[in-house]
C-alpha cells in the first residue's frame, strides 16, 4: 500500500510545471477513434487515468506508441471492436467518452457503467438522451451500456442541466453525424473548446465551443494531426493554493492565466498576491490571509474541482468562511480527514462552514478522491508535524509526479511502500 508522507512547515520555492490538462487528455485519447488516419498527441500527462485509456485502445486493436513521455502517436484505423473491456471501464470514470467516440465512427458502442471518483450520483443520462437525439437506440443491460443505429444524423440536443460529459459525448457523436447538430445550454470548460479544436484541427466543423451554444456539422472524414493538449488549469490550482497554504514564492509554468480567472481572483481576494505573465503566473505571500466565501458553479464560476484545494487553505486564515458545493452532492467527503488534521469545519447541507484557526497539525488520513487527495497533500505540507497519506491511487489518477514536483520546490514529501500486514496492524 503506497502513502505520501509529508513532513510540513517548509516554505515551497521556485518553479514548478504544469502537466497537459487530465480532463482533456480522457475526452481527446478516445477522440482518436474518429480519425480515418493516425494521429500524434503531444502534452499527455503521465497519470493512471491516461494509462488506462492508452490502455482500452491497445486492447481495442489500435496500435499506440510512446515517442517520449509525453508524446504518442496513435493509429486506430484499423479498428473494428466498438466495445470497451469491462474491467478496464470500471478503473475510470471517463471510460463513456469511448460511447460517442465508437459510435461516431462504427454506430455502435459498448461501454460498462464508468468508475471513478466516489463522488455521489453521477448518473449518464443526458449522455444517452443526446445520443438518442442523434438517432441511437440505448440499453443498458448488467451494467452495460449498448448505443447503436443503422445511421447518426444531427439533431437539436438541450441539457437541463450544464454537464462536462455529457457535452463533450455529443461532440464526439455528432462529429461525424450526417447533418448539423445543435448543443443547447453546452458546458463552456477549457477543455471542451480544447476537444473540439482537436477535432477541428482533423477536418471536423465545430463551431461555438467555449459558449453556451455549440455547433456540429458532421463530416465524412477525418484526417490525421498532430496536436498539444491544452496545460492542467486544476493542477495549475492546486499549486497555486499550495504555494499560498504554505506562505511560499512560486512561479508556476506552462500555464493559460486566463484559465485561472476565477481561482486567482478568489486568491486576490483572500490575500495572496498573483502576478500573471504570457504562459505563468507567480504566487506568493506578504501579509497575513483573511476569511472568504466561496462557491462552485460551472465555468467560468470557480470550480468544482478547486473547492476540497481552497477550503484547506480556509482553514489556514483566521476567522469563519463559508464554503457552497453546487456540483457534487458528495464532494465534501474529504472533511472528516481534515478534521483529524485539527480543522473545525461544520458541514450544512452543501454549505461548509469553516471556521478557521490558522493552523493544522500531522495525522494519518485518507484519499477518498483525486482533488481530495490533492487537498490534504496541502494540508500536510502546511501542517506542524507528520501527515502520512493513504489511498493515494486516487491522487495519481490525475497528477503527474506530484511529490516530485513539490519536492522541486522545497517540499518534505516522498512515496513510501507499505506491507499490507503492516498497515492492518496500524489501522486496528
Amino acid at each position: 500500500m503506497d502513502k505520501f508522507v509529508v513532513k510540513g512547515g517548509n516554505r515551497l520555492h521556485g518553479d514548478i510545471y504544469v502537466s497537459g490538462a487530465k480532463n482533456a487528455a480522457v475526452a481527446i485519447i478516445p477522440a482518436v477513434i474518429l480519425s480515418d488516419e493516425p494521429c500524434t498527441l503531444e502534452n499527455v500527462p503521465d497519470i493512471s487515468d491516461v494509462s488506462i485509456g492508452l490502455k482500452i485502445l491497445r486492447e481495442m486493436g489500435a496500435k499506440v506508441e510512446m515517442v517520449d513521455k509525453t508524446t504518442f502517436t496513435i493509429d486506430a484505423t484499423h479498428l473494428m471492436n466498438s466495445e470497451v473491456p469491462y474491467d478496464m471501464a470500471r478503473k475510470m470514470r471517463a471510460s463513456y467518452y469511448f460511447l460517442g467516440a465508437c459510435l461516431g465512427k462504427f454506430n455502435k458502442a459498448m461501454v460498462s457503467m464508468p468508475g471513478g471518483c466516489p463522488l455521489g450520483d453521477r448518473p449518464i443520462d443526458m449522455h444517452l438522451k443526446a445520443f438518442e437525439t442523434l438517432g441511437a437506440k440505448v440499453g443498458i443491460v448488467n451494467g452495460v451500456v449498448n448505443v447503436e443505429t443503422d445511421h447518426l444524423y444531427g439533431g437539436h440536443i438541450y441539457f437541463d442541466k450544464v454537464s462536462v460529459g455529457a457535452t463533450m459525448n455529443a461532440i464526439l457523436a455528432a462529429a461525424r453525424a450526417d447533418g448539423l447538430t445543435i448543443i443547447e445550454n453546452a458546458a463552456r470548460e477549457p477543455h471542451i473548446v480544447d476537444l473540439a479544436n482537436f477535432l477541428n484541427s482533423m477536418g471536423a466543423d465545430i463551431m461555438g465551443a467555449g459558449t453556451d451554444v455549440i455547433k456540429i456539422r458532421g463530416v465524412k472524414y477525418l484526417r490525421g494531426t498532430t496536436y498539444s493538449i491544452v496545460p492542467d488549469q486544476i493542477e495549475a490550482g492546486t499549486y497555486m493554493i499550495a504555494a499560498a497554504a504554505t506562505h511560499g514564492d512560486v512561479m508556476i509554468r506552462n500555464v493559460i492565466p486566463k484559465h485561472l480567472e476565477s481561482i486567482t481572483a478568489k486568491l486576490i481576494k483572500i490575500g495572496v498576491n498573483v502576478e500573471e505573465f504570457d504562459d505563468a503566473v507567480r504566487v506568493w505571500t506578504s501579509r497575513p490571509l483573511v476569511k472568504t466565501n466561496i462557491k462552485t458553479s460551472p465555468h467560468p464560476g470557480f470550480p468544482t474541482d478547486m473547492q476540497p484545494q481552497i477550503a484547506t487553505l480556509l482553514t489556514l486564515v483566521d476567522g469563519p468562511s463559508l464554503v457552497t458545493e453546487t456540483i457534487w452532492d458528495s464532494r465534501f467527503a474529504y472533511v472528516e480527514e481534515l478534521r483529524r488534521m485539527g480543522a473545525n469545519i461544520t458541514i450544512d447541507g452543501k454549505v461548509a462552514i469553516i471556521e478557521g484557526t490558522g493552523s493544522l497539525k500531522g495525522a494519518p488520513v485518507k484519499a477518498c478522491d483525486l482533488r481530495a487527495g490533492a487537498a490534504l497533500i496541502i494540508a500536510g505540507l502546511a501542517a506542524e508535524g507528520v501527515t502520512e497519506i493513504e489511498d493515494i491511487h486516487h491522487i495519481e489518477r490525475g497528477y503527474e509526479n506530484m511529490d516530485g514536483k513539490l519536492r522541486g520546490i522545497g517540499a518534505d514529501i516522498e512515496k513510501r511502500y507499505f506491507p499490507e500486514e503492516n498497515a492492518a496492524v496500524k489501522s486496528s
